[in-house]
C-alpha cells in the first residue's frame, strides 16, 4: 500500500500526482497581479495582527528570494503610508565565502529600493562549525569530512540563525521563499530552509514564482538565470537533482511528464516529506 502524506477518504481516489498537487495547495495557472495583490495584502494583514515593525528578506540573487523582496517592500511600503508610521523591509545578503550570484541579490534590493540592507558574510562561521563537527566524528571513531549535504545543512542552519537573532533584534518577521517546486524536489534545509515566520510563495511552484517576479519588476537577469548551488560554482541546483523546474512546475500543473521525471519527483516527494512538516510530537 503506498504512502505519500496524510489524505481525507474523499482523496482516495487521486493518483500520486494529483495527491502531491492537493497537498501543496498549487493551481494549474494563475493570474500574476492578483496573485501578488493577495499576497502583498497577506504579508500586511500578519504584521498588523503580529505588531511587528516589518519585515527581513535574505535575498541570495535567485528569482524566488527576489520576487518574496518585491513583495515584501510592497507591503511595507504600503503600511507606512497607511499607517502614518514607517514599516520597513530589512534585506540580508548572506554569502558563504564567495559566490558569483551576490551581485544579482544587490541589484534585487536596488530594483525595489530597499532602504535597509546588511551583509552577513556565514563562511568562516561555517567552516568553524564543520570542523568542530568533524572532531565529534572522530570522537565517534569517523575519520572523515562532511558530506555535502551536511555542509548544507551548517549552511542553510547558520544563515537562520542569524536572520532570526537579527528580527528578534529589530521586531521583525522572516520571511521565506519556499514554494511548492523546491518542496516537492527536497531542494530545502528541513523545515523548508530557514524556519520562517511567513511564506508567501509557498503554493506556487517556480514558474508561477517567475511570472510574479515579472510583474514585480524584479530585474530581468535574475529571472531568466539560474541560481549557482553552493559550493558549486558554475552548476545550478537543479542539475545535481536530476530534473528541472520545469519539470517540476509541468507536475504540479498536472501536466504529462517524462515517467523519469515523475518517478524522481514522487520520490524526491516522499523521502523529504520530514521537511515539509512541523516537528512531530506526541
Amino acid at each position: 500500500m503506498r504512502k505519500m502524506m496524510p489524505m481525507k477518504v474523499s482523496e482516495l481516489h487521486l493518483s500520486i500526482q494529483e495527491e502531491i498537487i492537493a497537498a501543496l495547495g498549487v493551481k494549474p495557472a494563475i493570474d500574476a497581479e492578483a496573485e501578488v495583490r493577495k499576497r502583498v495584502d497577506f504579508l500586511k494583514a500578519y504584521i498588523l495582527e503580529s505588531g511587528a515593525k516589518g519585515l527581513l528578506i535574505a535575498i541570495n540573487g535567485d528569482v524566488d528570494s527576489a520576487a518574496a523582496a518585491g513583495l515584501c517592500q510592497r507591503a511595507t511600503d504600503e503600511l507606512t503610508a497607511e499607517q502614518g508610521k514607517e514599516y520597513i523591509t530589512l534585506g540580508v545578503f548572506q554569502p558563504c565565502g564567495e559566490q558569483e550570484d551576490t551581485g544579482h541579490g544587490c541589484a534585487a534590493a536596488k530594483a525595489f529600493g530597499l532602504k535597509y540592507t546588511v551583509m552577513t558574510n556565514i563562511g568562516d562561521a561555517v567552516d568553524e562549525i564543520a570542523l568542530e563537527t568533524e572532531y565529534a566524528l572522530k570522537a565517534i571513531g569517523q575519520h572523515r569530512h562532511m558530506t555535502y549535504q551536511g555542509k548544507g545543512e551548517i549552511q542553510a542552519g547558520t544563515r537562520m540563525v542569524i536572520l532570526h537573532a537579527l528580527s528578534l533584534e529589530n521586531n521583525l518577521l522572516v520571511v521565506g521563499t519556499a514554494h511548492a517546486s523546491r518542496a516537492i524536489a527536497g531542494s530545502c534545509a528541513k523545515w523548508e530552509g530557514a524556519g520562517a515566520d511567513i511564506e508567501p510563495l509557498r503554493s506556487l511552484h517556480r514558474r508561477q514564482v517567475r511570472e510574479l517576479a515579472v510583474c514585480l519588476g524584479v530585474p530581468a537577469e535574475i529571472i531568466t538565470e539560474a541560481k549557482a548551488a553552493d559550493r558549486l560554482a558554475g552548476q545550478p541546483g537543479e542539475a545535481r537533482r536530476g530534473v528541472s523546474y520545469e519539470d517540476s512546475s509541468d507536475y504540479l500543473e498536472g501536466k504529462p511528464v517524462q515517467p523519469a521525471a515523475a518517478e524522481l519527483l514522487e520520490s524526491f516527494c516522499r523521502s523529504n516529506a520530514y521537511k515539509r512538516g512541523v516537528v512531530p510530537g506526541i
